[in-house]
C-alpha cells in the first residue's frame, strides 16, 4: 500500500477496510459517502501525524481498526454473551454471526451492529453487563491496542473516543487504560426493570453521519485538532477536524500492556483466549465433552488415594510439574510444633489441592470465600477463615499442632505475574515455614471468578481445559534467623517469603490486596457474610483461601 492513503470524494479510494474488494484495491465511493460531504478530501495515514507538541490539542479517536487492531468487535459481544447470559446465549450469538456478516457487509454497518446488540443484550440485566465491562473486556481490548494510533492518541492533553460500538462496553476501558476524557457510542434502551431490551436510542447506531452528528453536540462550531478512523463510517467525522488520518489495514504488533496508562493486574471472565468467530465454534462445541472430561478427572482426585491421583490425573492430559524438595512426613510432637507452615502463592482454589498432590499425602487448608460445592468435592481438609484476627490465630496453632497447614496469604488470586500483599498473620504463629511457588497455565479457561461467574463452577473450568497445567515449586524452608522466633517483625517475615516466591516465579510484588482486586472488579470489598457455625474439628477434607 503507498505511504499516502488518497480518498477521492466521487473518484476513487484504496480499500484498506476488511469489508469488500482485495487488499489495496480500488474501488469508488457510493453516493452515501459524497452527500456526507467528504468529496475531494484526502487523508494520511496515522504514522505521518506528528506526535510532538500535542498536549493542549483535542484528538478524536475510532475504536475498532483504529486504536484497536482488530476490525471486529464480534469477539467483545460473544464475551458479554457468554459472561452474563451463557452458554445458551454464546451459541444464539454464534449461530447469528453469518447474518450478522451479511448484513454489515452487503446492507449497512449499522444493521449489522444492531442485529449484533439485540442477540447479545436482550433481556439481560444492564448491571451485570457494566460489571463484565469493567472486569472482563478491558484485558481483551489491552492486548489490542494499534501501536502507531496509541503514539498519536496518548500524546494528545484532551482525548475521544467515537464509537459505533455501545458506550456501556467501551467507557471503562476508554476512560481508565487510555486516559480517554470521554466515551460517545451507540446508547441502549434499558427497561424499567433495568434490563436491556436489546434496542437502541436516538438517534441509533453510531456510525457516518450519526458519528458527526454525535461529535457536533459536543464541540458545537469548534472543531477537534485530529480526528482518526480506518473506514468509510468515519470519513464524516473525520472531514470535521483540522487534521485527519487513515489507519490502514495490515499487520502490526500490539502496543505492550505495560505501556497502557496503568497496568492490567486484575480482570475477570472464563475464556483464556479471544473468542474470535472460528475459536467460539471450538470452544462451545468442545464445552460439553469438556464437562464430561473435568468430571472424569475430578472424580479421580476425589476418590483415588493421594498418592495415587497425581499419576491418574498425568495420564488424564493435566500437567503437574513438582520443583524442589518437599519436607519429609513429620509426626506431632506434642509441643504445639509439629507441623510444617506451607505458605504458597495463590493461583486458583486448587493451589492447596495440588500442593497435596505433589506431597503424596493430606494436607489441611485454611479457605476464604469459597462455595459450598467446593468444600464438599474437595479431596483435602478445607478449614474458613473468620477475618477475626485472634480467632483465626487460635485456630492456625491448633491445626499446626496436629499436622501439616496450607495457607495462600494474599487472601484471593491473581491471574497476571504479580503477587498481591501477604498477610503477615501467619508468621506470627510458626517458625516452620516452607514457602511454595505455585503457578499455572491455561489454554482456553480460567479457574478464578470475582465479579462475574458462580465461584462453585472454579474447579470444572479448570478441569474442562484441554491442558491445564500447575508448577508446584518448593523452596527451602526459612531459617530460624529469619522467622519472628529468630527477631524479625511478622511483616518483615512476610515481606521477605513474597519476594522469594516471587523471584522463582518472575513475578512483581504489588501492596495491593483483596479488597483492592474486588473494588476494581465488582465495586465492592469482597467480604461475605458468614457462614452456618460448625465444628472445624470434624471436617474431613478441604480447599483453598
Amino acid at each position: 500500500m503507498n505511504r499516502m492513503t488518497r480518498l477521492w470524494g466521487s473518484l476513487l479510494l484504496i480499500d484498506s477496510s476488511s469489508r469488500g474488494g482485495a487488499k489495496d484495491g480500488l474501488r469508488k465511493l457510493k453516493s452515501r459517502d459524497v452527500q456526507r460531504g467528504v468529496e475531494f478530501q484526502e487523508f494520511d495515514e496515522v504514522e505521518l501525524c506528528s506526535s510532538k507538541d500535542r498536549e493542549g490539542q483535542t484528538v478524536v479517536s475510532d475504536l475498532d481498526g483504529t486504536l484497536l487492531r482488530g476490525r471486529s468487535s464480534f469477539p467483545y459481544f460473544m464475551l458479554i454473551a457468554f459472561e452474563v447470559g451463557g452458554y445458551l446465549r454464546s451459541v444464539l450469538l454464534l449461530l447469528a454471526a453469518p447474518i450478522i456478516w451479511l448484513l454489515y457487509h452487503f446492507v449497512s454497518e449499522a444493521a449489522g451492529v444492531k442485529l449484533m446488540i439485540f442477540v447479545s443484550f436482550a433481556g439481560l440485566n444492564v448491571s451485570k453487563i457494566q460489571v463484565a465491562a469493567r472486569a472482563v473486556l478491558p484485558r481483551f481490548y489491552a492486548q489490542d491496542v494499534h501501536p502507531e494510533t496509541w503514539r498519536v492518541f496518548s500524546s494528545f492533553g484532551k482525548r475521544y473516543v467515537l464509537s459505533a460500538n455501545p458506550r456501556i462496553m467501551i467507557e471503562a476501558f476508554g476512560r481508565e487504560y487510555l486516559g480517554a476524557d470521554e466515551v460517545i457510542g451507540t446508547e441502549i434502551e434499558v427497561s424499567e426493570g433495568g434490563r436491556a431490551t436489546g434496542f437502541v436510542k436516538a438517534p441509533g447506531i453510531l456510525v457516518g453521519e450519526k458519528k458527526a452528528a454525535a461529535l457536533r453536540r459536543i464541540f458545537s462550531d469548534e472543531e477537534p485538532d485530529v480526528g482518526l478512523g480506518d473506514r468509510e463510517s468515519d470519513f464524516a467525522f473525520m472531514s470535521m477536524c483540522k487534521e485527519s488520518y487513515i489507519v490502514p489495514e495490515g499487520e502490526t504488533e500490539a502496543v505492550p500492556k505495560e505501556s497502557l496508562l496503568r497496568p492490567l493486574i486484575f480482570h475477570d471472565g472464563r475464556f483464556a483466549v479471544r473468542p474470535t468467530p472460528f475459536v467460539a465454534l471450538v470452544i462451545l462445541i468442545y464445552m460439553p465433552f469438556g464437562f464430561v472430561l473435568a468430571v472424569i478427572r475430578m472424580a479421580c482426585g476425589i476418590l483415588l488415594p493421594i498418592s495415587w491421583a497425581l499419576t491418574a490425573l498425568r495420564i488424564l492430559g493435566v500437567v503437574i510439574k513438582v520443583k524442589g524438595a518437599p519436607p519429609a512426613r513429620v509426626r506431632s510432637s506434642g509441643d504445639g510444633q509439629g507441623g510444617v507452615l506451607f505458605v504458597c502463592s495463590h493461583r486458583t482454589l486448587l493451589d492447596p489441592v495440588m500442593l497435596a498432590f505433589a506431597l503424596g499425602r493430606q494436607v489441611t487448608a485454611v479457605t476464604y470465600s469459597i462455595s459450598r460445592l467446593s468444600e464438599i468435592i474437595s479431596p483435602i481438609r478445607t478449614v474458613p477463615l473468620s477475618r477475626d484476627r485472634e480467632k483465626d490465630a487460635k485456630m492456625i496453632k491448633t491445626l499446626l499442632a496436629v499436622g501439616n497447614l496450607a495457607i495462600c496469604p494474599e487472601g484471593t488470586t491473581c491471574r497476571e505475574p504479580f503477587l498481591l500483599r501477604f498477610s503477615a498473620l501467619f508468621a506470627e504463629l510458626t517458625d516452620q515455614i516452607v514457602p511454595v511457588a505455585l503457578a499455572n497455565k491455561m489454554t482456553m479457561f480460567h479457574a478464578t471468578s470475582a465479579a462475574t461467574g458462580w465461584k462453585g463452577m472454579d474447579p470444572f473450568y479448570f478441569f474442562m481445559d484441554i491442558r491445564p497445567t500447575y508448577e508446584v515449586n518448593f523452596l527451602e524452608q526459612l531459617p530460624p534467623q529469619l522467622t519472628c522466633a529468630g527477631g524479625k517483625k511478622s511483616h518483615e517475615v512476610a515481606n521477605y517469603i513474597q519476594r522469594l516466591i516471587a523471584g522463582t516465579l518472575g513475578f512483581e510484588c504489588t501492596s495491593f490486596t483483596r479488597k483492592d482486586k474486588y473494588r476494581a472488579l465488582a465495586g465492592n470489598d469482597g467480604s461475605v457474610g458468614p457462614k452456618k457455625e460448625k465444628s472445624w474439628t470434624l471436617l474431613g477434607k478441604a480447599k483453598c483461601c
